[in-house]
């Protein structure tokens, strides 16, 4: 059985200070909207809590028009005084493990970039790599990444290269990229902003069926992928994002 499938991205902002809280909390409210239609248990997000899930389940996440009043507030009371490293993380309400969901945007000032990841225990399971696409470029739209990711979690075990983003199932990066530089690729998908212009590719590496991370074949188009990056310095070091 394949682990939880996760989604990662790196982003760089412009601002030279903690972007607001309400546009931090919003970003994740759009982005929740596009994955609340492939399932119901993506529907609904809480706030999460430390102390108990009874707690979480007190703060609905959003309503039917975006940031819920209350949750703002109590993020807000939360991060009074932070001035650099914010964390907004959400959790689906799901009672049972095997449905379990989180979504998390951590917003930086100095150093690292920020990060939005999503990790997922729902069913069903992805049957093939058309739902993510679209969850990532849905991604790509409102965070503008530097890399992004899909798929297992655990794969981050079998990278080629510990000190660089892994390709997993569907990698992103913002230039456009060619049959050429990547031929080990199932597919090359151009990602293009609202202009019809291309901002960047989703390499996916398993196109025929779900890639799972202990299947060595897998792994290895995977990692030929990745090889091929750093041999035409295409695939970043996280040193560098």
């Amino acid at each position: 059985m394949s682990s939880i499938p996760a989604l990662e991205l790196a982003v760089r902002r412009k601002e030279a200070h903690l972007i607001d809280i309400r546009r931090q909390f919003a970003e994740l409210h759009e982005f929740a909207r596009v994955i609340g239609r492939y399932s119901s248990l993506l529907d609904d997000w809480y706030l999460s809590s430390s102390k108990s899930k009874e707690d979480a389940l007190l703060y609905r996440a959003f309503d039917e028009d975006g940031p819920a009043s209350a949750a703002l507030a109590v993020l807000e009371e939360r991060n009074r005084g932070v001035t650099d490293i914010r964390s907004i993380a959400l959790w689906n309400g799901a009672e049972k493990t095997a449905q379990q969901a989180s979504l998390a945007s951590t917003a930086n000032v100095l150093g690292r970039p920020d990060r939005i990841a999503l990790s997922l225990r729902v069913e069903p399971s992805f049957s093939d790599w058309k739902v993510p696409l679209l969850w990532l470029e849905k991604a790509v739209a409102i965070w503008r990444p530097l890399v992004a990711c899909f798929g297992p979690f655990w794969y981050s075990e079998h990278k080629a290269f510990q000190d660089r983003p892994g390709v997993s199932w569907l990698f992103y990066l913002p230039r456009v990229l060619s049959e050429q530089e990547v031929p080990e690729a199932g597919l090359l998908h151009p990602v293009l902003d609202e202009g019809r212009k291309q901002v960047g590719t989703v390499v996916i590496s398993i196109i025929d069926e779900p890639f799972s991370e202990l299947n060595p074949e897998h792994v290895r188009v995977a990692n030929a992928i990745e090889i091929r990056l750093v041999d035409q310095d295409l695939l970043p070091r996280y040193i560098d994002l």
